[in-house]
């Protein structure tokens, strides 16, 4: 695939997932945690000429991407998006399956990517022997599978994305015919219903965490997606709202969507 297809594609994933109302999460609908829609829209537009560069390493996408995001924001906006799509982008421009290109990461990957983590600075991570703020001594797959217990991201570069595709894209293809950001908000919501969001396990911890999945899970019971807009908006509003309240940011959530986003859009 062509780099422009991929660098279009990854664009549209960013501005679709932002277009639809994601509980918890900076959307056009509602800000949050300190953020704005256009602190988002600056970072995909920094980053996808780097996610989507002709030949580049996986690594190499990763750590120019958040390098090119940060300067335009001054925010950690979008680390676990470009560590989700740059693989991604990787394997459909080469046109290998997505296993191939994770099997050939070696330590340039490793480093790059170490590096790119420590710049973006979250919370929580690298706190094992094998801390992103040195020089790695074990590959991207081994460091990711030391982290895979407790990050939904990490867990997807052990698994081939096993999430993304078997939880995201086959909701996508179940709602086929939906309205479109009908169809991301059910995205979002059953990745949030499925497991513990990983960002809010990382700042508040398990239990809280998955007190958020059980009510993720409960709304999404009770909403008709084929509903008209201002129907399913009003509960999804209501939710959004409390999540806020509470400062409660599911970021692990938006990450998995916009992948699969991606990943769905590479398929065709």
């Amino acid at each position: 695939m062509k780099p422009e297809r991929i660098r279009a594609a990854f664009l549209d994933a960013c501005r679709a997932e932002l277009d639809a109302l994601k509980v918890g999460n900076v959307h056009r609908f509602s800000a949050g945690h300190g953020m704005e829609v256009e602190h988002f829209e600056v970072a995909a537009e920094a980053a996808a000429p780097h996610i989507a560069a002709k030949g580049a390493r996986v690594g190499t996408r990763i750590e120019t991407a958040v390098a090119a995001s940060l300067i335009a924001t001054g925010l950690n906006t979008n680390l676990g998006i470009v560590l989700l799509c740059a693989p991604l982008a990787a394997a459909a421009e080469a046109e290998v399956p997505l296993a191939t290109v994770l099997d050939r990461l070696d330590m340039i990957d490793t480093r790059a990517t170490f590096r790119a983590i420590a710049l973006a600075n979250p919370g929580g991570l690298g706190s094992h022997e094998h801390d992103v703020a040195t020089p790695p001594t074990i590959g991207l797959i081994e460091a990711m599978a030391l982290a895979a217990n407790r990050d939904r991201i990490a867990r997807q570069y052990v698994s081939a994305f096993r999430d993304i595709y078997d939880i995201g894209v086959a909701r996508l293809d179940e709602l086929a015919g939906v309205e479109e950001e009908a169809r991301i908000e059910a995205l979002h919501l059953g990745f949030l219903a499925a497991f513990p969001d990983s960002h809010i396990v990382r700042k508040f911890g398990l239990e809280i965490a998955e007190q958020v999945r059980r009510e993720a899970e409960h709304l999404a019971d009770t909403i008709d997606w084929r509903a008209p807009a201002a129907t399913r908006r009003q509960q999804l509003m209501m939710f959004d709202g409390s999540l806020k309240i509470r400062g409660l940011n599911p970021g692990t959530t938006a990450d998995l969507t916009v992948a699969t986003l991606f990943a769905s859009a590479l398929r065709s």
